[in-house]
This record gives structure tokens, sequence and C-alpha cells, in this order.
């Protein structure tokens, strides 16, 4: 019976003075990391937190947020990370359906936290950002973590699907710990004296495992950026000597197209990892000239905590490949009934390890159409080579990927058509050179209504977060259907000046 939280603790005592996390001029050592956390799980305790209730965080990339994680954990607690670019509406929901105890937020973007909090009839918790000094006055003091069973959940992970709401994937203590573990030993082989690069959101599982958890355990130094931008990534890899890069596409992206990229030394890097969405080989080409490094890409899911196969350290790499599985982990490519494609055929990417989520928080259903047979169904179509390579090649989930960021269509489309005019939306994704995808909506007015584009795209941003609003918006005069009426997205035609699917 292990609780995650463990890592921190036996690293301290190993590493404690030693700097563990940094914010521009903010940074703890092991040790004050290590007593900040306890410091926090006993002030939860105090509020009435108890072992497996949930705890919501609404926080960015600042030392508050491994602090008030690993503090959560230590007392017991389940975590709910959330986007902080969220609005009300949407954390309401995860608040609403998690059953949270609290929710913690950060100062700079508490308020839609704090209202989505009163509608739901939690407790708000307003720290700051470089320490949750405000969670930290109990009292009390904890020693030690509360004891957690290996298949007890550690973490719920809000993730997008394409019918019905984002469904909590359950990360349990003993999926996280060996992700970490096997992240850790077989492909960072961090030490303590690297400093990782902590540009990936915390929130999402691949900053999660691969930054925080892995760092944590190897003793490096994670360096902090609340909000990605490439200029100052390249100043922060500069000043901290960042010798592990972590990142997805369009941040390798953002860092090479700087104009002022050659007057910055990069040469501590000894590794970037890529993941999230499928790397350009272009770009993968051109930052290992531009900065003299080796960049490893591979490919997970929020379900499988995340990493599942990877392009590894000491085997042949095969750039716009996801590599091979991981230690701990199966991978097969089966058809629709759940059969093996024969070589050299696509197929959807199933999965069996130590990795794999418990289920779907509350979902039964969801939780047996996702792992029928004790292979987890991805929804992402790949081909493997006779090397045993696999190459993802499509999705047959129709979520979208901004950026890295994984966008549900149907949310997008409940945000438009509460606006009086709209009849009938359909959101998809086009070509992006650097996201990947960008968000489009096409429009169906009602009879007699009226309505400009340009009124429609605000009104779906103010209703969901940045990174989701439809940044094109066309009208039609009807959406393609099924037999059945179903609207079908990918029949939907994109206008000429916006794009291709």
């Amino acid at each position: 019976m292990t609780n995650l939280a463990q890592n921190l603790l036996d690293t301290a005592d190993r590493e404690g003075t030693r700097t563990a996390l940094r914010m521009d001029d903010a940074s703890l050592t092991y040790a004050e990391f290590r007593d900040a956390a306890l410091r926090v799980a006993a002030a939860l305790q105090s509020r009435g937190v108890e072992p497996g209730d949930r705890v919501g965080m609404v926080l960015p990339n600042v030392v508050s947020f491994p602090v008030v994680f690993y503090g959560a954990l230590l007392a017991g607690a389940a975590v709910v990370p959330m986007n902080p670019l969220l609005k009300a509406r949407e954390i309401e929901y995860f608040l609403e359906d998690s059953g949270a105890r609290l929710v913690v937020a950060v100062e700079q973007s508490a308020a839609p936290a704090q209202e989505a909090a009163t509608r739901v009839g939690v407790d708000v918790v307003t720290v700051g950002a470089a320490l949750p000094a405000e969670l930290m006055d109990a009292g009390g003091d904890l020693t030690a973590p509360v004891e957690r069973a290996d298949e007890d959940t550690a973490v719920i992970l809000y993730t997008s699907g394409t019918t019905g709401q984002p469904k909590g994937a359950e990360l349990t203590h003993a999926s996280l710990a060996s992700n970490a573990r096997t992240t850790q030993d077989t492909l960072l082989e961090a030490t303590p004296d690297d400093v990782i690069m902590g540009c990936l959101p915390l929130f999402h599982v691949f900053g999660l495992t691969c930054a925080l958890n892995a760092g944590v355990l190897a003793g490096s130094c994670l360096t902090l950026i609340p909000r990605f931008d490439g200029g100052k990534a390249l100043s922060i890899v500069q000043r901290d000597a960042v010798t592990v890069f972590q990142g997805v596409p369009t941040m390798f992206s953002a860092m090479l197209n700087q104009p002022d990229r050659d007057d910055h030394d990069l040469s501590s890097l000894r590794l970037c990892v890529s993941g999230g969405s499928a790397m350009p080989v272009e770009v993968m080409r051109s930052f290992e000239e531009t900065f003299d490094c080796v960049i490893l890409e591979g490919y997970g899911l929020s379900e499988t905590s995340p990493v599942a196969s990877f392009n590894h350290p000491h085997a042949e790499r095969k750039p716009g490949s996801i590599g091979t599985p991981i230690r701990g982990v199966q991978m097969r490519l089966v058809d629709d009934d759940g059969k093996d494609v024969p070589a050299g055929e696509v197929g959807e990417v199933a999965i069996r390890g130590e990795n794999v989520m418990k289920g779907y928080w509350q979902r039964p259903e969801d939780t047996a159409k996702a792992i029928p047979d004790g292979w987890f169904r991805t929804g992402d179509l790949a081909r493997q080579d006779e090397d045993g390579y696999y190459s993802i090649v499509d999705r047959k989930k129709e979520m979208i990927i901004r950026g890295g960021f994984n966008v549900y269509p149907r949310e997008i489309e409940e945000a438009l058509y509460e606006h009086p005019a709209v009849a009938e939306v359909a959101c998809i994704g086009i070509k992006h050179p650097e996201l990947g995808e960008e968000i489009a909506a096409a429009v169906a007015l009602k009879p007699g209504a009226t309505a400009e584009v340009d009124e429609l795209r605000e009104f779906a941003k103010a209703r969901v977060a940045p990174y989701k609003y439809p940044r094109h918006v066309w009208l039609v005069e009807a959406l393609p259907k099924g037999p059945t009426g179903k609207i079908l997205r990918r029949a939907v035609d994109v206008p000429g000046e916006v794009g291709q699917r």
C-alpha cells in the first residue's frame, strides 16, 4: 500500500538541500517542498478533507501547483486538476461531476473558480503563485502520507470524447507511480543534476507525469513557466541551464521561429521530449539542427497515465513514429470486432498494462465500452512496421487536437446553440501549419433569423476557454445528415478561404 506522494518524502530525505522547484525568483528546495506539502495536507484535513475525497485544482504552472498537488495526495485525497483558462460554467461541471469537497485556485485567476464553487456549494481557497500560504495555516502537522492502496484513485483527469460530456479518467496511485518510474528509468534517465523545463501544463497528464512526478523521483529541478512563450522558454533554458525540455510540437515551433533564437545558448540541452500530437518531421529536423539536441517522440493518453509508447533513447529512432511500447505496456492494432488486423494494415490502437486507468469516474457503461476485454480502445488508428514501430495515421474519434490540447466538438456546439439565432452547428478541425488543427464551425440559422459570423465567434469565445473557441465560422443553409438525422461532421463542406480538413 503506497501513496504516490511518498516519492516526495523519499527524495527530500536524499536530496533535501537541492532546488526542487523554481519559477523566476521563487524557489523551493526538496526539504522546503516536502514541508510545505505536509502543511497543506494538514490544512486540508482541518477543512474536512478525508481519504478519497476529491480536491479540485485550478492552477497554472506556478510553484503552488506541485505543493498543493502533493499536499492533497498526502492527505489521501484524489486531485481533480483543471485548466485555469476554463470559464465558470466549465469548472462548475467538473466540480459537480467529481463531487469535489473543495477547490483551490490561484489568486490571479480565481474569479471563475469562485463563481463555480458558489453555484455548486463548495469551498474555494485562493492561494498565491509562489507558495500556497493561505492553505498552510492549519497549525496541525502531518509527518507521513495517509495510507492508500495501489488501486485507490489519485487523480481524476477529465478527457474529451465525441459524445456526451467530458469523462473523468481515474488514475490510481499505482498507475501514476508506475508510469512516472518507467518514464524516469527508461526514457528521461534523469539525475539530481538535471534541470527539467516545466512549460507543459501540469494540469495535463503529460506534464504531470513526465515533468513533475518523474522529476520528483529523480530529484531533479523543475523550472516553471506559468504561460508558455517561445522567447521566454529560450531565456529560461539559458538562464537555468535546462537539460531536459518537454513540449508539444507547437512549443518547439515557437522556439524555432523566435527572431533572436541564435542569441540564446541552449548547449545545456541533452534531451527533448515531444508528445501531445504528431511532431512534423521538418520541425523535428530543424530544431535538432539549430539547437544541437535530440528529440524523442512518444504517445499516450489521459487514460494511460499517459505514456504508452516511445522512441527509446538507446534504440533506433524513427521520425514520424511513436516508437514501441514502454516497459509494462502492451499495444496491438485491432479491427471493429477487437480482432488483430493483418501485419502492415491500419487498425485501432489497443493498450493493456499497468498504466491504464481504473475506469471513468462513475461511468461503468463508458468504462466497459472503452475497456471491453482488458484492452483500452484509444480511438486512434495506426500502422505497425516490420520493426514493431507504430505510426498514427488518423483518429477514429472526432476529437480535435489544437496545439496539443484536446477540444471536444460537442462542447463548442452546445455553446453556440445557446445563441437565439442558431439552428444547427457542426464543429470540426481544419489543418493548421503550427497548431496541427484549428477549431472551425459551420452554422445554420433558424428560419428568418439573422446573425453575423463575427457575432457568433464572439458569442462562443465568451463561453469556452480561449483555446477552444472557433476561429473560423461560416453560415450554411443546412448541415449534412445521416439516415437517422444525425449531423455528419465529416461531411461538412469547408469554404476554400477557410482551409482544408
